[in-house]
């Protein structure tokens, strides 16, 4: 009969408990030919290799567990019979990584503990001594000794946080990241997460980021053993810090997906192929499902959106797969509509920040944005549309307010859109009907829509023929703090949208400063919610169109504050209207000159011609300034600049730039906005944005450039990307003010040093800096050569001067014959450099212009003693250049110059013309050109 592989086995197990290994082996081995489970195959060769252990045969001890291993990974007794066997082998390394598999899967063990810190110091002894173990056993050790701290409560808290810092820091290198990898990292950073420990969670999730930071394979790996589910219930909790750590470690694989980031690590993985499209999607899905779940906080939801707003749309619209978008518009658009929907003071309220709604709006923007043809756009609009329509109900007034909330949402998202869902049939009759409601909820909900729906012209004439004496009616009787600010800002907005203060003169009686006076106290009051605060920074950046409103605005020191503190949070409907308002205050946006010949003919016609208010007039914008100066406008501002890209638009980019160069005005106030960040906070805003914005930040770092010293007002590299920006400005089509104060700049900058003067020169500024010193106009002619004299210092610039085929020696020849003294001395100084540093220069300024000898004679006689030097020095360098130059010289009537200047008696004032004078006749005598005084 056969045999049973079961008896068989049983049979072994009974000779190896009777230490009769010989004949145990052979049981096992007639059992494994025999039998075809493979679970039961597993315990075979495990016990094999437990019997060849005893007889120290390590090698089929290694073996046979190997083979059990490959069909249970999870073996913790094959692992760890190979771990002793392959210790006996010497092969410690890989002893090591086995033992650490088995303290993972049974970290209370003692038995293996003890195997781990056995192998561990046998490792790092032979390290020590030079052994043959290579570098990454060590790196495995102090993997498996930081995982050891951190996984055990009773560590202290310093060793803890040291082991955490250095698990990030480890999983950033791509060879630590590898060897954490490989060494059951990912399953002991799991360990870490679920301790709920808020320290050693941040810790992990950092660590793994480290990790999937340009390597697509080890991401992937990542994203599936830690699952997608996991991953955003992690990103879901309320904590600020964590959320934000996985939604950057969402971020990263999703970088890694799309095969964006850092260079991609490549090795082994290349040959597997990954299916990144459907982990993309799979992404999608559940960052969309995050939306409308009530488990997620509203950090977490900001998160998802914001990863969403990231991801989604392209980058290029040149590219033109928008695919990812399409999809979302399929599955999601409802659902970030419904988050739009959502009204804060309603009971069934999703968990929200105050800026989820305004994020989701801008997502909605980006989306439609990004689509390609008019079916897609139609398509969007349908499924707004369907949406809205089966929310309106007139039997159930609470399901209609979240679809006017809809459409408010939709509203400060989609201009075209939000004006189409406008016209749908009775959505404006509801919104002005809900005004007029008992419920405040209703009223709140209606005076949003209406001051969202009042930015759109084509409804403007509706609403304020129909909203105002509601707006009116509702500011007048409501004492809910609340309702009665947003109609106020609605009013405002109405007069802006009209293009007529319509709703506040009918209101206010032709006084603004009341409404001004309660937008400031609600401003300061705060008892009140941020988010109705917010209303009354809007109204003010309405009102303070108005010269005695912003005049009173500015001296009140805690409206301020208030205002500035605002400003700190991230909203950007907050961030835009304070940058209004200050652009109001310091009249920084663009004002049309008055021809006075169109003036007379208006007035002539009887046509009503505007006149500046006295408070617009230079004098009080300038103690509006210094009064913001001294509130401390610019420490805000530097806040605002630091904002996400989601929050800080363009627009608000441009606007804040203008009250920077307003600030900047008066050179005294320059080293006031350097100390309190400004210096910083412009190079952003001067790089990115609109072209308006570029160009003004650019030049509020021209005039913080011109007069402070580079090494504080930009410290370290900082420095090196201001000269971009100013070189923007030598642009033909800036104005001479730009042209002139960023000439300023670069020459400061280029005193500083021969690295500064080489970022000059590579940025292509030489060019424009020699079309200026062209130029008619004496101070930008001027800037232009004192910058110039400053670069000769630089040998590449020397180099360009020396090469053939071009005229730029000949300029400054000529401008050293100027009779602007200040051109001279600039031009002077910049020729006494390059004849010092090319002596081909000396001999190439003879032939450039017939003129050279009669320039040079002037500069040597001139008054100013600063010109004076410089020529002599020139004249200096000529001789010192070549003996035939100098007989050149001493043939004509600069020897008697010199001589002249060189018996004058010594005289400290101008101790070094004489001197250089005599060094002149000095080295003549030396060529044997001229004889000493005694001789002749």
């Amino acid at each position: 009969q056969m045999e049973d592989p079961i008896q068989l086995k049983e049979e072994g197990n009974k000779y190896f408990q009777a230490s009769d290994y010989e004949k145990a082996v052979q049981s096992y081995t007639r059992a494994i030919k025999l039998n075809k489970d493979k679970a039961l195959q597993a315990v075979l060769y495990r016990n094999r290799a437990a019997c060849f252990l005893k007889k120290e045969e390590y090698a089929k001890a290694a073996s046979d567990a190997s083979r059990a291993i490959d069909i249970n990974t999870s073996d913790i007794k094959a692992l760890y019979r190979r771990s002793q066997a392959l210790e006996k082998l010497g092969k410690l390394d890989q002893a090591f990584k086995d033992a650490q598999k088995c303290a993972t899967i049974e970290p209370r063990n003692k038995n293996f503990q003890e195997t781990l810190r056995r192998l561990g110091a046998n490792i790092q002894e032979k390290v020590n001594a030079g052994g043959a173990l290579h570098i990454q056993f060590s790196t495995d050790l102090r993997v498996q000794k930081m995982f050891e701290i951190l996984l055990d409560e009773n560590s202290e808290k310093e060793k803890r946080e040291k082991a955490a810092n250095n698990l990030i820091v480890l999983g950033r290198e791509e060879a630590g990241a590898e060897r954490i990898f490989q060494n059951n990292g990912v399953s002991l950073l799991l360990q870490l997460i679920e301790t709920k420990n808020a320290e050693l969670i941040l810790a992990a999730v950092r660590t793994l980021s480290g990790m999937c930071t340009g390597h697509k394979a080890r991401a992937t790996a990542i994203l599936h053993y830690l699952g997608i589910d996991n991953i955003c219930m992690w990103m879901s909790v309320d904590n600020e810090e964590i959320s934000l750590a996985v939604c950057n470690l969402l971020q990263t694989i999703t970088d890694c997906l799309l095969g964006q980031g850092k260079d991609e690590h490549h090795g082994k993985e290349e040959a597997v192929v990954l299916d990144t499209k459907k982990d993309l999607r799979t992404i999608t899905m559940r960052l969309l499902d995050m939306l409308i779940s009530k488990k997620v906080s509203g950090q977490g939801r900001d998160r998802a959106l914001n990863l969403l707003n990231k991801n989604i749309p392209r980058k290029d619209l040149k590219d033109h797969d928008n695919s990812r978008t399409i999809f979302v518009i399929d599955n999601g658009l409802k659902k970030i509509l419904k988050v739009v929907g959502q009204i804060p003071e309603m009971p069934d309220c999703l968990p929200l920040t105050e800026n989820t709604q305004l994020t989701a709006s801008v997502l909605l923007n980006k989306l439609y944005d990004d689509l390609r043809c008019d079916p897609e756009r139609d398509n969007y609009r349908v499924i707004c549309e369907e949406y809205i329509k089966s929310k309106i109900d007139p039997q159930d007034m609470d399901k209609t307010l979240h679809a006017i909330q809809m459409v408010s949402g939709v509203l400060q998202g989609p201009f075209d859109l939000g004006n189409k869902l406008l016209g749908m049939k009775g959505v404006m009759e509801m919104m002005v009907a809900l005004c007029g409601s008992e419920r405040e909820i209703d009223q709140l909900v209606a005076v949003e829509a209406l001051i969202h729906a009042s930015t759109k012209l084509s409804r403007a004439t509706f609403i304020i023929s129909n909203g105002v004496t509601l707006l009116k009616e509702i500011y007048k009787k409501t004492k809910n703090e609340k309702i009665k600010i947003r109609a106020l800002v609605g009013l405002c907005k109405l007069g802006s949208a009209g293009g007529t203060d319509y709703g506040l003169r009918q209101f206010a009686e032709g006084s603004t400063e009341k409404l001004a006076k309660q937008c400031r106290k609600w401003l300061c009051n705060t008892s009140i919610d941020a988010r109705t605060r917010k209303w009354a920074v809007e109204g003010l950046a309405y009102l303070t169109l108005d010269a005695d409103v912003k005049d009173d605005f500015v001296e009140d020191e805690p409206a301020l504050q208030a205002m500035f503190e605002l400003a700190k949070t991230s909203d950007k409907t907050i961030l835009y209207s304070v940058a209004s308002a200050l652009v109001n205050c310091t009249n920084s946006y663009d004002t049309k000159e008055l021809v006075p010949e169109l003036v007379q003919l208006a007035k002539f016609s009887k046509q009503h011609v505007p006149e500046e208010h006295p408070k617009d007039k230079k004098d009080f914008v300038v103690k509006r300034v210094k009064r913001l100066l001294k509130a401390g406008v610019v420490s805000a501002l530097a806040c605002m600049v630091k904002a996400d890209s989601a929050i800080l638009t363009d627009q608000s980019k441009e606007l804040i730039a203008r009250v920077f160069l307003a600030l900047c005005e008066d050179p005294k106030d320059r080293g006031t906005i350097v100390a309190q960040g400004g210096g910083k906070a412009l190079i952003p805003l001067a790089v990115e944005g609109t072209e308006v914005g570029k160009i003004k930040a650019s030049h509020a770092l021209a005039k913080i450039a011109a007069i402070s010293n580079p090494d504080m007002a930009f410290p370290g590299e900082r420095v090196y990307e201001v000269v971009r920006p100013l070189v923007s400005l030598l642009n033909t089509e800036r104005d001479g003010l730009q042209n002139y104060e960023a000439l300023l700049g670069l020459t400061n900058f280029s005193g500083r040093s021969d690295k500064l003067r080489m970022k000059i020169v590579k940025e292509r500024a030489l060019p424009d800096i020699e079309n200026y010193m062209f130029e008619n106009h004496d101070q930008l002619r001027q800037a232009a050569t004192e910058c110039m004299c400053n670069l000769v210092v630089n040998k590449e610039v020397q180099e360009r001067f020396v090469a053939d085929g071009n005229d730029r020696l000949k300029l400054v020849v000529l401008l050293c014959g100027e009779d602007d003294e200040k051109v001279q001395v600039a031009a002077a100084g910049a020729l006494a450099m390059l004849t010092a540093a090319q002596k081909k220069l000396c001999s190439k300024m003879t032939e450039v212009t017939t003129q050279w000898l009669e320039i040079l004679q002037r500069l040597c006689l001139h008054d100013n003693m600063e010109v004076q030097h410089r020529g002599l020095v020139i004249a200096f360098n000529l001789i010192s250049a070549d003996k035939e130059l100098a007989k050149k010289l001493v043939e004509t009537e600069l020897l008697e110059i010199l001589t002249y200047i060189g018996k004058q008696a010594d005289d400290p004032k101008k101790q070094h013309i004489i001197n250089v004078a005599r060094d002149c006749l000095t080295r003549c005598m030396d060529y044997g050109l001229i004889k000493p005084l005694s001789q002749a």
